[in-house]
C-alpha cells in the first residue's frame, strides 16, 4: 500500500489545505494528515481540537486518516512509524518551493523519504493559516476560506486568534 504523510500545524485548517489533501487522496491509497504543534507560533486552537477538526473535515474522503505528530519527533521518524513512503507538500508559489526544497532534500538524505509537491489551485494561493488568523482576529469574515468544522468552532468558541 502506498501511503503518504501531509504534515502541518493546521492552525487553523483552511481550504487550501483541504484541496491539497483531497488531491493527494487521489494519488495515494492512504494519506495521513499529521497535525503538529508549532513551537514558533501561538496556537489559535489546541492540538486535540485541530485533530478533531481535521477528522471531521476529511471524514468523507476514503483513505485519509488524521494523527498527531508528537513534539520532538522528526517527520522522517513519524513516516517510518506509520509506513509512509512520501511526504505531501502544497506549494502556493516560488517562495514556498524555496523553503520546502531544502527540507525535502534533508528528508531524502536522512531516510530516502521522497517529497511530492502539489501546486495549489489558484483560488487558494493567497491563503495561509497566519493570514486567516489575522483577518479573523481583526473582525474580518473568513468563512469562505475555511472548512465547516473550523467555521463552527470559530462561531461556537468566539476565538479571536489569540491563544486560549
Amino acid at each position: 500500500m502506498q501511503s503518504a504523510v501531509c504534515p502541518g500545524s493546521f492552525d487553523p485548517m483552511h481550504n487550501g489545505h483541504v484541496e491539497i489533501i483531497a488531491r493527494a487522496a487521489n494519488l495515494f491509497e492512504e494519506v495521513i494528515v499529521a497535525v503538529s504543534a508549532n513551537m514558533h507560533k501561538s496556537p489559535m486552537f489546541p492540538l486535540d481540537e485541530r485533530i478533531a477538526m481535521a477528522q471531521e473535515t476529511f471524514s468523507y474522503l476514503r483513505g485519509v486518516t488524521v494523527k498527531p505528530l508528537r513534539p520532538g519527533v522528526l517527520l522522517t521518524e513519524f513516516c517510518k512509524e506509520v509506513g509512509a513512503s512520501a511526504v505531501i507538500k502544497g506549494l502556493r508559489g516560488a517562495h514556498d518551493l524555496a523553503y520546502e526544497a531544502s527540507m525535502a532534500t534533508m528528508n531524502r538524505h536522512l531516510t530516502s523519504l521522497e517529497t511530492v509537491f502539489l501546486t495549489a489551485d489558484g483560488r487558494y494561493t493567497h491563503l495561509s493559516s497566519t493570514l486567516v488568523k489575522e483577518v479573523h482576529s481583526l473582525g474580518g469574515e473568513v468563512s469562505e476560506f475555511i472548512p465547516r468544522a473550523v467555521q463552527k468552532r470559530l462561531k461556537d468558541g468566539g476565538h479571536t486568534g489569540q491563544s486560549r
